[in-house]
């Protein structure tokens, strides 16, 4: 039986995550904006779930909350950064309010609850830190620069996290999901507001996205179970796709990354001096 606190817990796959381990026999701590959308699975699983209020852009809230977490189950085995939403506009659209607020949550967000739960973390001499990126933590798109930003500096930070805290018996995963049957592209999101310029743009990601949910959209009752491997993995993996398209696209846009840096290779060695 594992012990798990989870972000982000009252709807997608932040949801999905929390009834899948909760379902198996886990411990949840689990978390959400606003605790009633806890109360469903709260009525359920009285016993093994601990619902939290959080908005993760409190500080002190944050460290409280997995305080109280830990307080209360004793030991704590996976953390999951799951809260987040998308920010959608073109990179002239987007307000620095919206980038910050963005960032204050994709970012700062998971920074926060990492630092608080670490001295645990190290005390106990393991644990699983698993941050929920994205596709779009490796590749981007139009009109998801903002949120594209967060997603990438999320990339880096746990890279980094991971060489830094593997010799205290801490794993680290990066979850990179693609397209999934979840409101993250719906009400969750924030829409930056239009100019006419990047109409025809807006309207060609509109009818992609639309297309991509209809023809490679996930369940998040199966990224749910895929949790649960990632989790009970003896050596989890740093990266690890969920979906059908990221293992499809990510490849190619590598690849051609990968070309024009051979190609400008002359270039490189030039710079060098």
């Amino acid at each position: 039986m594992k012990t798990w606190f989870i972000t982000g817990a009252g709807r997608g796959l932040g949801k999905a995550f929390t009834e899948a381990a909760l379902q198996r026999g886990d411990r949840v701590a689990a978390t959400a904006r606003k605790i009633t959308d806890l109360a469903a699975l709260a009525a359920r699983f009285k016993d093994t779930l601990l619902p939290l209020e959080l908005d993760v852009t409190d500080s002190a809230a944050a460290t409280a909350t997995v305080r109280n977490a830990f307080e209360h189950f004793g030991k704590i085995d996976v953390v999951v950064n799951n809260a987040g939403y998308g920010l959608f506009g073109a990179v002239e659209e987007i307000s620095e309010s919206e980038l910050r607020q963005q960032l204050e949550v994709n970012l700062f967000g998971v920074l926060r609850i990492t630092q608080a739960a670490l001295p645990y973390l190290r005390k106990q001499g393991s644990g699983h830190i698993i941050q929920i990126s994205t596709i779009g933590g490796v590749a981007a798109f139009p009109n998801l620069g903002g949120y594209h930003a967060s997603k990438w500096a999320l990339e880096g930070l746990s890279e980094s996290l991971a060489q830094e805290i593997a010799g205290f018996g801490i794993k680290v995963t990066l979850v990179e999901p693609g397209s999934y049957s979840t409101d993250w592209a719906g009400n969750s999101g924030v829409r930056a507001a239009p100019l006419p310029h990047y109409e025809p743009l807006r309207q060609a990601m509109g009818a992609r996205m639309k297309n991509a949910a209809a023809n490679a959209s996930g369940n998040p009752t199966a990224a749910g179970a895929a949790i649960l491997k990632v989790a009970d993995a003896a050596e989890p993996p740093l990266r690890v796709f969920f979906g059908s398209l990221p293992p499809i696209l990510v490849p190619q846009i590598y690849a051609k990354r990968l070309a024009t840096w051979a190609e400008w290779s002359d270039l490189a060695n030039e710079a060098n001096g």
